[in-house]
């Protein structure tokens, strides 16, 4: 398509770490790859953690539950002339407008504009549920949106059982080498290393159905390993855990980009044992680019990542002995292992930039086919005058 100025709008704080902010990170720097003009507008709560020079600073987000999770996100007055200052002087052929359904800075900057807008939808979540139950509030801001995305079914699902709308299927995207190539890391490595990355502090993501199912896995695998990644507390989930495994159990913190990606590479099997509320599972994709092994709990959405067990393994969602007996399985069957391995690789390949930001540039060629460019509504330009 021809090189185009594209406004991405990221509703949740840039310096937080989520799926969302990372698709629109990678999204953004492989359309500049391409030669369009990207700037994106985001709350920040830390300015030295933003070092992306397209990246604009809209303030400062504050937390919100959404979905059961805690969201940073910015709303507001003061976030809404920001958002028509940076529309009024990007001179943008489209808008991008991430989750423009749920009080944000998304929202906000598609209520002030007009042209071209791209709505693309992430989350899923039961009608009458969480933010999305102000549905018949946010409806005319949803249908000014000249086309929508949404990253799975689910995610369509939600959008057409919310707003009697329909959208696209756009997954989010992975850069494949990156994991396929990345570095194997000893202190990752070995038979029987496990690895989890989340949020300690989140509930859903399911790290103690994982830590609950050590026991088990530990009389049939002595020298199991579980390596922990990610930001939170450790010490909730080892005061409960027998002092005689507490050394079956890294805790490593955040990781950076390259050994998340080092991390994913080395391990025998990563474990998603997320409770729910995830509408896609860009880890899963991630692990699966790497050539690893995956496990992951039988919530929808890791249903489809996965295949239906076709490409990795499903456990009985919140059941740690379940977990258990399929990760005892998988790693006494070393040519198992290596063949799901194998076909998980290849199914990760339609995850890969290359072929989803095509889909997204197909997207954008439509919107834009009218020849209009965006603006700030009529309405907006009144209130800016006054």
């Amino acid at each position: 398509m021809k090189k185009i100025r594209i406004g991405m709008v990221c509703p949740y704080g840039w310096d937080t770490p989520g799926g969302v902010q990372s698709h629109i990170r990678d999204l953004t720097e492989h359309l500049i790859s391409e030669g369009h003009y990207v700037s994106v507008l985001t709350p920040i709560t830390d300015d030295s953690l933003a070092h992306e020079d397209y990246v604009v600073n809209a303030g400062k987000p504050i937390s919100i539950p959404i979905n059961g999770s805690v969201a940073k996100v910015l709303f507001g007055p003061v976030a809404s002339s920001r958002a028509k200052q940076w529309i009024a002087a990007g001179d943008f052929d489209l808008l991008h407008l991430h989750e423009p359904a749920i009080p944000s800075l998304s929202l906000l900057a598609c209520s002030a504009a007009e042209g071209p807008l791209v709505g693309t939808f992430h989350v899923s979540t039961p009608k009458k549920k969480a933010i999305y139950a102000i549905g018949p509030i946010l409806e005319p801001i949803v249908e000014k949106l000249t086309a929508r995305i949404a990253v799975s079914e689910l995610a369509r699902f939600t959008l057409k059982d919310h707003f009697e709308t329909d959208a696209v299927v756009i997954p989010n995207g992975i850069d494949g080498s990156r994991y396929a190539n990345a570095k194997v890391i000893d202190k990752y490595s070995g038979a029987t290393t496990v690895g989890f990355i989340g949020r300690f502090d989140e509930p859903r993501k399911g790290l103690q159905v994982l830590v609950d199912s050590l026991a088990i896995v530990s009389r049939f695998i002595p020298d199991i390993k579980f390596l922990v990644a990610g930001p939170g507390d450790s010490s909730e989930f080892l005061k409960n855990l027998d002092q005689q495994l507490h050394n079956r159990i890294v805790f490593l913190g955040r990781l950076s980009d390259e050994e998340k990606e080092s991390f994913l590479r080395s391990i025998q099997i990563y474990v998603a044992p997320n409770t729910g509320g995830e509408s896609f599972g860009i880890v899963l994709a991630e692990a699966l680019s790497a050539g690893t092994a995956v496990i992951a709990s039988d919530i929808p959405a890791f249903k489809a990542v996965l295949e239906n067990g076709q490409v990795g393994d499903l456990f009985v969602n919140e059941d740690s002995a379940d977990l258990a007996r399929v990760l005892v399985a998988l790693l006494k069957d070393n040519e198992r292992r290596s063949k799901l391995a194998i076909k998980g690789k290849l199914s990760a390949q339609k995850y890969d930039w290359q072929v989803v930001a095509e889909q997204v540039e197909s997207v954008y060629e439509m919107a834009i086919a009218g020849g209009q460019r965006v603006s700030l509504s009529s309405e907006s330009k009144f209130w800016s005058r006054r």
